[in-house]
């Protein structure tokens, strides 16, 4: 997989709120399905649907223990998307602050008092 098909992915998985609301839960500590599904109205079938969309996007990976395949949080896949993100911020961070200078200095040209003071 592409890095670029992997944020992607990363961000579809993110998109649903029962995702991310699994994905909470397990920056707890591993779950198993079951546990993951009580507070869900909905099936195990569909649980395990966007289990299976969180595994492709590496955002969770599942074990075997015995009976039970508990899943755990796969933190690689939240850094790339949280670098790429970064990136973004960065830059508008930038812009803001060049804006604010901007302004500041349209302020003292009219004889106002710059932001801050």
């Amino acid at each position: 997989m592409t890095p670029s098909s992997r944020l992607d992915t990363t961000f579809a998985a993110l998109a649903d709120p029962t995702r991310r609301a699994i994905l909470a839960r397990l920056a707890l500590g591993e779950a198993s399905v079951t546990e993951l599904a009580q507070p869900f109205a909905m099936s195990q079938p569909a649980i395990s649907k966007h289990l299976k969309m969180l595994e492709r996007a590496g955002l969770i990976s599942r074990g075997r223990d015995a009976q039970r395949r508990p899943c755990r949080l796969e933190p690689q896949a939240l850094a790339d998307a949280n670098g790429w993100l970064e990136g973004y911020r960065q830059f508008w961070e930038t812009t803001f602050q060049r804006l604010d200078l901007l302004l500041d200095e349209m302020k003292a040209e009219k004889g106002m008092k710059p932001k801050g003071e």
